[in-house]
């Protein structure tokens, strides 16, 4: 009967070891990653790269001037926009006047659901960063309170964000 007992209690403290190194050993790759990309997100720029970093607001936004067909206007960063979306005012002053059957695309905005219009912006500047042909929607301005440079841009570039700054590299 001892020897029944001392056999079990051997195989429950191995299993415990085994599953110990296993959940050990899960967890590793996944830490390995997230070191490889805090590495990578540190290291200095390449030669010849454009980077530009951008701080949190106060109301925990992030917001940047760019250039669209060079002209200025205003965004908030949003990766949760899958497009870029521009309100109907700014783009009419990018030259963008759609007829209300061109506002085909159904979105669904922070505001509730509505159409959109697709356009072709030809160059989107944010610094020294670039990005040419992009699709963006124009919406009506009492769709959102703000322009949004959403991943139709941020899908061109290197982004990270980290401390309160979004880092945006090319």
């Amino acid at each position: 009967m001892v020897r029944l007992f001392i056999g079990a209690v051997i195989v429950i403290a191995v299993g415990m070891f085994a599953v110990r190194m296993l959940d050990q050993n899960a967890r590793a790759p996944a830490n390995a990653s997230a070191a490889r990309t805090m590495t990578v997100a540190q290291a200095p720029a390449p030669s010849g790269a454009r980077s530009m970093t951008i701080k949190r607001s106060d109301g925990g936004h992030f917001a940047v001037d760019a250039r669209v067909d060079g002209r200025r206007i205003a965004f908030m960063v949003d990766t949760g926009a899958s497009q870029i979306t521009i309100r109907e005012s700014d783009a009419a002053r990018l030259g963008f006047h759609p007829r209300q059957s061109d506002y085909t695309v159904r979105i669904s905005t922070a505001n509730g659901e509505g159409r959109a219009a697709l356009v072709e912006l030809r160059l989107v500047e944010v610094g020294d960063i670039v990005v040419r042909d992009l699709r963006a929607l124009v919406v009506p301005d009492n769709a959102l309170n703000v322009n949004l440079l959403g991943m139709s841009f941020l899908s061109r570039v290197r982004w990270t964000h980290e401390r309160g700054q979004l880092t945006l590299e090319q």
